[in-house]
């Protein structure tokens, strides 16, 4: 089993369709079993899309889910619960069990709160989850991405590499110039995958995997471990 983090600068910021887009590139080209394992959901949204996309094709796993679309330890503190790390750790290890790729969608940031004292990160560093990183194509995310690598860093997290999306549509001028790719590798130290396209459909299964055939995944170590079938 392999498993990994997808995790972003921020809400917003494309992790859901990187998640979604190496699925499908995946059930497509690989064709062994995979899970996505949305840690917390707070609010609708991420679990129903996966659903909508693939169906009963892969495990699409929530353990704890909250109304409030807030970060989790308060969406969690209106109903009088809290963020149960055992529960999170015992389903991603069960469904390791099951599947030859688990992918596991973080809340918001890394630095996204999951208890009072406990992050995202925290949870990346504690179960050794090698990293993906989404970052939207906007003026000010090099800056983020500077910070949010050096960020992963200090905690010694297995941060891989960094992919761009793009959230809007763009004429391919404002991306070089909002998201140059040499710069952020320059400063980041880590490898550009590629940029997911704005999809007008996020449904649009083979427009998934076309997006997800576009990213340098091997740059990140995602299919080393696996021969194509």
């Amino acid at each position: 089993m392999a498993g990994w983090l997808v995790s972003a600068t921020d809400t917003g910021a494309g992790k859901t369709l990187l998640t979604a887009a190496i699925a499908a590139w995946w059930l497509a080209h690989r064709r062994t079993p995979v899970a996505i394992l949305k840690l917390v959901q707070c609010g609708p949204g991420d679990c129903e899309y996966y659903r909508a996309v693939f169906g009963n094709d892969l495990s699409v796993l929530n353990p704890q889910s909250f109304q409030a679309p807030l970060a989790p330890p308060l969406a969690a503190a209106q109903e009088g619960r809290s963020v149960d790390i055992g529960l999170l750790w015992q389903t991603y290890r069960e469904a390791g069990d099951a599947h030859d790729l688990v992918l596991v969608e973080g809340v918001g940031g890394l630095g996204c709160p999951l208890g009072w004292d406990y992050s995202v990160a925290d949870l990346a560093r504690d179960w050794r989850l090698p990293v993906l990183l989404a970052a939207p194509v906007r003026l000010g995310v090099i800056g983020q991405l500077v910070a949010h690598t050096g960020f992963a860093r200090a905690l010694k997290l297995d941060l891989r590499a960094i992919v761009l999306s793009e959230t809007s549509p763009l004429p391919p001028e404002q991306h070089s110039v909002w998201a140059n790719t040499a710069l952020i590798e320059n400063l980041c130290h880590l490898p550009v995958l590629g940029t997911l396209p704005h999809l007008a459909d996020p449904t649009d299964r083979p427009a998934l995997i076309a997006a997800g055939s576009t990213l340098w995944l091997e740059g990140a170590g995602i299919l080393r471990a696996f021969p194509q079938k």
